[in-house]
């Protein structure tokens, strides 16, 4: 495991990098954490620094959202926040978004746990007061 800690979110561009540095190759993140805790805060500052030259919001409603980076490449962030249970995304084939070559960022993943890639990175975030979080990265 490793920890990540971000004090201030002016920081959080720096912080992003750091992750990206710090993951390597992976693709493939499960975000977990309170309501609040920053995981969607996060993904934008992931996607950036990746690149995305989109508009980057929280997919909550249309639960995958697709942005282009400069060069053409996607990234897929997911919300399965309004999941009832994994059939709902299975049945729009979410697995062909898990085992494409891309990054992909993915909220409340535990609503989905058993159809989860093996090789998803899954990240803990928690919030220590209004401005601090720390990150555990499960490599």
């Amino acid at each position: 495991m490793k920890t990540l800690r971000l004090y201030n979110i002016k920081k959080i561009s720096e912080t992003a990098r750091q992750f990206l540095n710090l993951t390597g190759g992976f693709k493939k993140f499960a975000f977990y954490g309170k309501m609040g805790a920053g995981k969607t805060t996060f993904i934008i500052a992931l996607c950036k620094e990746l690149g995305a030259v989109d508009v980057i919001n929280s997919p909550t409603f249309t639960i995958i959202n697709e942005y282009r980076t400069g060069n053409g490449s996607a990234i897929y962030h997911l919300d399965f926040y309004r999941i009832k249970n994994p059939d709902e995304l299975l049945a729009i084939g979410i697995e062909d978004y898990f085992y494409e070559d891309v990054y992909s960022f993915i909220e409340w993943p535990e609503k989905a746990e058993n159809i989860l890639p093996p090789d998803i990175i899954k990240v803990y975030i928690e919030e220590i007061d209004e401005n601090k979080r720390e990150l555990k990265i499960h490599i």
